[in-house]
């Protein structure tokens, strides 16, 4: 059973938690994001079996690369893998925390949660909200085993909820739920979400998460900006789609400002913050790069993080 689980989670959900472990592994005195648990939930066979596919694969990432394959890895990791699970996380962290600390929510939403750590990592921050994780079945599944294989516990205030977002019924799982309280202003992260939803599913999702969400709710997530699935986007981009083709779980869909300023209008949201790449890199990994010339990393070309709210 645990071995048709695997089977069926989400590749790219395991190189997100993969490249979460190896950059705090690499730099634990200084990190861009302090994920201490990660590593515990891959098996040691896992995370070795990842490290020498990477590894293996440099000729795709780097076709010029000459260096160990420790030092590949490396290389892979700080330039492909780990810029976009890096990024979202510190700065869906540092929103978490202000909108507790300013306006009052009491209830954290994680769609699509994958190998989030939050609720785990944090349990001192974590306990002061209600957590709701939801995803598939198959991944809310896999992620108790290896909570439980890690000996890590999940905390009584955290909820693992089975919801597929490619349909709309999925909002009466949440809504459905009795911890839930639709009254009470949530902040809701889609973090590496938007990629794999047609636009059709995805203008759905928000207007579905507008009838569940109360007035003054948030929501962060990050999108493939227009260029990002064209000739114009940056090689890094290219390499994703492919990858996530690897992984069949193709992209499906990317949008400009406008296109999703008025996507977003229309389900009842407005944008309070829209960072490009370039301001990703230096509000979150300026420090980092600072101490560690050698290994700078950079946020993605072609995408965009965006904080919105629901009006």
């Amino acid at each position: 059973m645990e071995a048709l689980i695997m089977e069926q989670t989400s590749m790219t959900a395991l190189i997100s938690l993969f490249s979460r472990a190896y950059h705090f592994e690499e730099n634990q005195s200084n990190s861009i994001f302090a994920d201490r648990i990660a590593r515990s939930l891959l098996s040691d066979e896992e995370y070795t079996s990842i490290s020498e596919n990477m590894s293996d694969g440099i000729s795709f990432f780097n076709p010029t690369f000459i260096g160990s394959k420790d030092a590949a890895l490396r290389w892979i990791v700080d330039n492909q893998l780990s810029p976009s699970p890096l990024g979202r996380a510190a700065y869906t962290e540092e929103l978490l925390e202000r909108v507790i600390r300013d306006d009052g929510v009491a209830q954290y939403v994680v769609c699509a949660a994958g190998y989030d750590t939050f609720a785990y990592r944090r349990p001192d921050w974590a306990e002061t909200v209600l957590v709701f994780e939801l995803d598939l079945p198959q991944m809310s599944q896999d992620k108790r085993i290896r909570l439980s294989r890690a000996g890590v516990a999940i905390p009584k205030n955290t909820y693992l909820l089975e919801a597929d977002f490619s349909f709309p019924n999925w909002k009466k799982t949440l809504a459905g739920y009795s911890e839930f309280d639709k009254s009470a202003k949530s902040f809701c992260s889609m973090l590496g979400l938007s990629y794999y939803l047609s636009e059709t599913a995805f203008r759905t999702l928000f207007k579905e998460l507008s009838a569940v969400l109360a007035p003054g709710s948030h929501v962060v997530f990050d999108y493939p900006d227009e260029l990002s699935r064209t000739a114009m986007g940056g090689d890094r981009a290219r390499r994703q789609n492919l990858l996530a083709e690897g992984a069949k779980e193709t992209m499906q869909a990317s949008y400009s400002r406008d296109s999703l300023r008025m996507l977003l209008s229309d389900a009842g949201f407005y944008i309070l913050e829209n960072l490009t790449p370039q301001e990703l890199t230096e509000r979150f990994f300026s420090d980092y790069n600072g101490k560690n010339s050698q290994h700078p990393i950079a946020a993605l070309d072609n995408v965009n993080y965006c904080l919105a709210r629901r009006l």
